[in-house]
């Protein structure tokens, strides 16, 4: 199956992100949307080690050892950013601050509870971080994953089975197959990627979905 790549993936979502959104993008994937977003828009970027401001990854070379993003990676400060205590960047999440947080998932549940921080395995990160903060502080959640994880089980489920991150905080799933709504109604299928057809998404989906594909998909 034709699938998007992870940059392609970035790409797609970094198209999504409104003029003068406040994001913060989540330890793993959703850091490569940095690279992706317009020149032409204005959008700050948050990071919970204490950054506003963030630019794309630096040039080889380049990177500042004492400029890193909450995932311990390089990164670039814009004109006009600055950085500041981890308290004072938790109160900004926790706070309501942020308009947009795209999150990374081990599972994403029909009804929008996310489990991305443990598998429960004793090898597992001992403890959640800043992901529950950002879970349910962020005006609208959005997660960054693969359909599919490398044993073929399907990261989207009726009932996460991993331990919780937050419930029903997510709105959309950005997935390397398909483009998810969480509704009311359950999930409802926006966009589809490369050569993913309707039924070949629903075969591999282990939940009920609804298609929409020639409506129009709504901003945050």
């Amino acid at each position: 199956m034709n699938k998007l790549t992870h940059q392609q993936l970035a790409e797609r979502i970094a198209r999504d992100i409104p003029e003068g959104a406040y994001v913060n993008l989540g330890i793993g994937l959703p850091t490569r949307i940095a690279n992706y977003l317009p020149a032409d828009r204005e959008i700050f970027l948050h990071s919970e080690n204490g950054i506003l401001g963030m630019g794309p990854a630096p040039a080889p070379g380049a990177e500042d050892p004492e400029l890193i993003n909450a995932g311990k990676q390089p990164v670039t400060l814009l004109d006009g950013g600055c950085y500041f205590h981890h308290g004072d960047s938790f109160t900004m999440m926790r706070g309501g601050h942020l308009d947009i947080c795209v999150l990374g998932a081990y599972q994403v549940s029909e009804r929008g509870d996310l489990a991305n921080w443990s598998t429960g395995e004793p090898s597992s990160i001992p403890a959640v971080g800043g992901a529950m903060d950002l879970a349910i502080g962020a005006k609208r959640v959005y997660v960054m994953t693969e359909h599919l994880t490398r044993q073929g089980e399907c990261k989207i489920v009726k009932t996460c089975s991993y331990p919780l991150t937050g419930m029903a905080c997510i709105d959309r799933i950005y997935t390397d197959m398909a483009v998810m709504d969480i509704t009311a109604d359950g999930i409802l299928v926006r966009e589809l990627f490369g050569d993913v057809t309707p039924e070949s998404l629903q075969s591999v989906t282990p939940v009920a979905l609804t298609f929409a594909l020639n409506a129009e998909t709504e901003e945050a």
